[in-house]
């Protein structure tokens, strides 16, 4: 069996991600969202409070008047204060949660995870996970957070703890100030060790799963075939369409004024239509391409001119199709001009020399 020992190429990887395989924790969004909440939970408590006291204020006279309607109105009115002050809370852990995903991978619902799959129930690649190197990371996982929990635990209580030993002359709301602020602490701090600790599991997963991923070097051969198609397809569909454009500016040759020749290994069709503008070539070759137009030249009764010089310089700077530039107009014209004069004179046909050949 071949080692897995390729990187994953892009086509991989992408369906590696619509299956959601992709290398992520969910501590991450978790201990971020900790550390979010620490900082807007006492803003959040702030406001409920404020909102409860108003409440409370308006309880007597809705003893005193009992009525249905008000009732009714002040529960409303107690349910929209508890949303409006928990929905910055809400919307900001919501927002770092899908913050946390997009930064592992993206975001991508994997609808292929919700279709039923045997093979996840094999009790095997269960067994695997529990004793496998992934259980001995989670183990170690586990105590470590529960070893820097602890530690941070222990900072903050053994700070807090003197002060309220010595707290009993101080007003309850003091002494609730002084818990505030060392729960607040410990939140704090908890959430950025287990960011760490989150940072450190998402390295491991992720390269877990890279290694889960590689291929061989059979299965990348096999893919860039599949992606960019089997070399031996590509090269039968390129003869054939070299072949259709040869067949093309055969059948194009007839309709030629002129075939500028070298006079055996290169030939150039050209065709003129004033109201279309400059000269076009409609065919070209060398070799047999170029014997090829050179009998239907022959065969159609198109006039060819022999101009060495210039067959070799139409065949390298011009293509099928395109009109001649600009630096061939003159010598183009002093051809073309010819062959008409030999047309005046009924002799065009054939092949003959150019009277005023291009320099070579």
């Amino acid at each position: 069996m071949s080692e897995k020992t390729e990187q994953p190429t892009q086509q991989r990887l992408k369906k590696a991600k619509q299956e959601g395989q992709i290398g992520r924790t969910p501590d991450l969004g978790a201990w971020f969202g900790m550390l979010a909440a620490s900082v807007l939970l006492p803003r959040t408590l702030k406001q409920a409070m404020k909102h409860a006291e108003e409440l409370i204020d308006k309880i007597p006279d809705v003893i005193q008047n009992p009525d249905p309607s008000k009732t009714l109105a002040l529960f409303k009115e107690g349910l929209f204060g508890a949303a409006w002050a928990v929905a910055p809370l809400a919307f900001t852990l919501m927002a770092v949660g899908i913050a946390a995903a997009g930064a592992q991978g993206g975001i991508r619902v994997a609808t292929k995870l919700f279709v039923p799959k045997f093979n996840r129930l094999n009790p095997f690649a269960g067994l695997k996970k529990i004793v496998g190197p992934h259980a001995l990371w989670e183990l170690t996982k586990s105590l470590f957070k529960t070893v820097v929990l602890g530690a941070v635990l222990y900072m903050t209580l053994k700070d807090i703890v003197p002060q309220l030993m010595a707290a009993g002359r101080l007003p309850i709301t003091a002494l609730l100030a002084i818990v505030t602020d060392a729960v607040l602490a410990l939140i704090r701090a908890a959430a950025v060790a287990g960011i760490a600790m989150a940072g450190a599991d998402y390295m491991v997963v992720r390269r877990r799963t890279q290694k889960q991923l590689r291929m061989t070097k059979e299965e990348v051969k096999q893919e860039n075939k599949n992606t960019e198609g089997d070399p031996l397809i590509k090269a039968q569909i390129r003869a054939r369409q070299m072949a259709m454009a040869r067949n093309r500016q055969m059948a194009d040759v007839p309709t030629a004024d002129v075939v500028v020749v070298n006079p055996t290994h290169v030939a150039v069709a050209l065709r003129y239509e004033p109201e279309k503008g400059a000269p076009r070539v409609v065919a070209k070759g060398k070799g047999p391409l170029a014997a090829k137009i050179r009998e239907l030249a022959t065969d159609n009764r198109v006039p060819m001119v022999q101009d060495v010089a210039l067959a070799r310089a139409l065949n390298s700077g011009c293509e099928v199709g395109q009109e001649i530039p600009a630096e061939f107009f003159g010598t183009v014209a002093r051809v073309l001009a010819f062959v008409m004069s030999l047309k005046a004179r009924g002799s065009a046909a054939g092949l003959h020399r150019s009277p005023n050949p291009a320099p070579v």
